[in-house]
């Protein structure tokens, strides 16, 4: 605990991080404002209903902060900036000018970013006619005129567009991964939500499940810790080299490879993708054509929250997303150029292509250790469930990955900026 609040304390002695600090605090503060604004036409105590009763529902809320529940202006959260983030990674892979464009520095990373703006915007409207799809099938939205339902799919898919504006901003003038952080405050705004309804329900079997669910909670928040900072040490030598009367190099030093390289975003990612067939088969059921209808609804059964098939699919998307997104933010190659360009080299092997060789060799190996944790600890939530029967903390499990690999990345992002600042002093 004192090594996550120490850089917290000292970062306030700084003035430049104390204001990016409280900038972000102002974002958090503004968006749970947004998050209590409803879009009229809804009857709120009907959707509360169906969201303590619905899983998917619930899943879908904690991730979007709550402002599902509310049906505020924000109720489809940064699902679709997800989601067009995970498409132009792909397309990136499969296109050369974006693969090219993306190799191209900060003007290269902008552009992206700027495709990834414009493609949220159709996808968050899309997905706000599925929302409103799903609330109308269960009773919850009455019919409406042209004008209202229009306004309505306008006002969500401009709440996603702010959302996604203040993530760029806490990410620009904040702390750490703006989108990341977003998620994290919503997640623990519905915390006590959770912790409220759990408590709500009091007799003996219940506290011995809940205090067995406590006892797997601590394994798992220390298991994340452990596996965020666990690290494979590269050695690696300089030669020495002789420039005119001084001698430079000659040290050994190490080159650390995470164990989970790609931290909280595979877990981001696989919750986004996981949800969208049940969000699909969803707003397919409304079609009259009752083949289409029934396809729809076995496609809704087939990958119930929860069920194996769900928990087996968000195991694989979990694994393959640490890797894809290991394999973006960790190039071997341009480490090995780097290493040999200041005329190191790791003992025993060759300076260059085999030296990159090597360190994908060893990156694949750790990488996987971390996935399979990842893929557990995602699953885990739902399995606790089936054993000790606490519906209500199960998002709550789920939710926890995130709070702790957000935490421990925004701490990090801290003690960096301290150590730029030359306040190492700070971090003993």
């Amino acid at each position: 605990m004192n090594k996550i609040l120490s850089p917290l304390i000292n970062a306030f002695k700084t003035k430049e991080l104390r204001r990016k600090i409280l900038f972000t605090a102002f974002i958090f503060f503004t968006f749970r404002i947004f998050a209590h604004i409803p879009i009229p036409g809804v009857d709120l105590v009907k959707l509360r209903n169906l969201f303590s009763q619905s899983e998917f529902l619930g899943l879908l809320d904690i991730f979007s902060g709550g402002t599902l529940a509310n049906f505020s202006v924000m109720a489809i959260g940064l699902n679709p900036y997800i989601n067009a983030s995970i498409i132009l990674q792909l397309l990136t892979l499969v296109f050369p000018k974006l693969e090219e464009l993306s190799k191209e520095g900060e003007y290269g990373r902008e552009k992206i970013n700027q495709y990834t703006r414009f493609l949220t915007i159709p996808l968050a409207a899309v997905q706000s006619i599925g929302m409103y799809a799903i609330l109308k099938n269960q009773g919850i939205i009455g019919a409406q005129s042209p004008i209202t339902l229009v306004s309505m799919f306008v006002s969500m898919t401009a709440g996603t567009i702010l959302l996604m504006w203040f993530g760029e901003l806490i990410s620009e003038f904040g702390i750490g991964n703006g989108i990341s952080l977003l998620i994290f405050a919503g997640i623990v705004g519905r915390l006590p939500v959770a912790l409220g309804q759990t408590l709500s329900i009091v007799n003996q079997e219940f506290l011995i499940n809940s205090v067995v669910f406590a006892i797997v909670g601590l394994m798992v928040v220390a298991g994340i810790v452990f596996i965020n900072e666990a690290v494979r040490q590269i050695p690696v030598h300089y030669a020495k080299r002789i420039r005119g009367n001084k001698i430079y190099g000659g040290s050994t030093t190490y080159l650390p490879l995470r164990l989970n390289q790609a931290g909280v975003i595979p877990i981001i990612f696989a919750i986004s993708i996981v949800l969208l067939p049940t969000l699909f088969g969803r707003f397919v059921e409304l079609i009259p054509n009752k083949i289409i209808a029934d396809i729809a609804r076995t496609i809704v059964a087939f990958f119930n929250t929860g069920g194996f098939v769900y928990n087996a699919v968000y195991f694989l998307l979990v694994i393959g997303f640490t890797y894809f997104y290991t394999a973006i933010t960790f190039n071997p190659q341009k480490i090995s150029s780097e290493i040999q360009k200041y005329g190191g080299f790791v003992p025993g092997i060759r300076p260059g292509t085999p030296t990159a060789n090597y360190l994908n060799y060893i990156l694949t190996r750790i990488t996987l250790a971390g996935a399979i944790f990842l893929g557990i600890v995602a699953i885990m939530p739902s399995v606790m469930k089936q054993i000790t029967g606490i519906t209500t903390l199960a998002i709550g499990g789920t939710s926890i990955l995130i709070v702790v690999s957000v935490v421990l990345e925004t701490v990090k992002a801290i003690e960096a900026q301290l150590l730029m600042r030359s306040y190492e002093g700070f971090l003993k």
